[in-house]
């Protein structure tokens, strides 16, 4: 069957791909893309790409519950976004694609399916297997008998402008995880391509989640 994602019209602008260096304050984070995302949506700015890395914070999602904060180690702030608690930290690639599905297809689930699609193929150019899961949100890797989250996904829709996103784990350190229950997900773990035993730079990562971009969303402007 033939993947049919959300690409833009072809009288759209194609959305730039921007790489931040750095760590990024989560605030500074949600401030220009709350900026942006309004922009969008009035048609006075293109859609963005925006690849980041975050200090250690922990996120609540709409959905979070405060039996799910075990350990407040690092600050954790309240967002819009969809889900629960999640982590971000060094070594973990927070992306924010900032997209208007108006001109695309005003469709919130196949977004997301997108995202998924989009960090599936990100993953099998490192010989990963990342795989769905019908009654929990994220990419997961199925480790003999358990099964681990690699990438989680959040995102918020307004006037049909996506933003937050998706945050998959290169190098980051795992223990981080262990002050939350990640996604409100307690049988199951966290891993990422580190701890399977593949180094990845983060450039290297980019550049695989550039060309995985482009097949499912179509083209970008560097």
């Amino acid at each position: 069957m033939v993947y049919a994602a959300l690409t833009a019209e072809a009288s759209t602008t194609p959305p730039e791909w921007i790489v931040r260096s750095g760590l990024l304050p989560y605030p500074e984070a949600v401030a220009a893309m709350e900026e942006r995302a309004t922009a969008i949506a009035a048609g006075t700015a293109p859609e963005r790409v925006w690849l980041v890395e975050h200090p250690p914070v922990y996120t609540a999602g709409t959905s979070a519950k405060d039996s799910d904060l075990i350990d407040a180690r690092f600050p954790v702030f309240k967002t819009g976004r969809g889900g629960q608690f999640t982590y971000h930290g060094p070594g973990q690639r927070v992306v924010y694609p900032m997209l208007n599905l108006k001109q695309r297809k005003p469709d919130v689930r196949g977004y997301v399916r997108d995202l998924e699609e989009w960090l599936i193929r990100t993953l099998v150019q490192f010989d990963v297997k990342g795989e769905r899961r019908a009654d929990r949100v994220g990419i997961w890797v199925a480790r003999g008998d358990r099964e681990d989250k690699i990438a989680a996904i959040g995102v918020r829709i307004r006037h049909w402008v996506t933003f937050h996103g998706i945050a998959l784990n290169v190098a980051p350190e795992l223990s981080h995880f262990s002050g939350i229950v990640p996604c409100g997900v307690r049988v199951h773990g966290v891993t990422s391509l580190a701890d399977l035993g593949i180094p990845v730079s983060m450039g290297d990562l980019d550049a695989a989640l550039k060309r995985s971009f482009v097949e499912v969303f179509g083209p970008i402007v560097d």
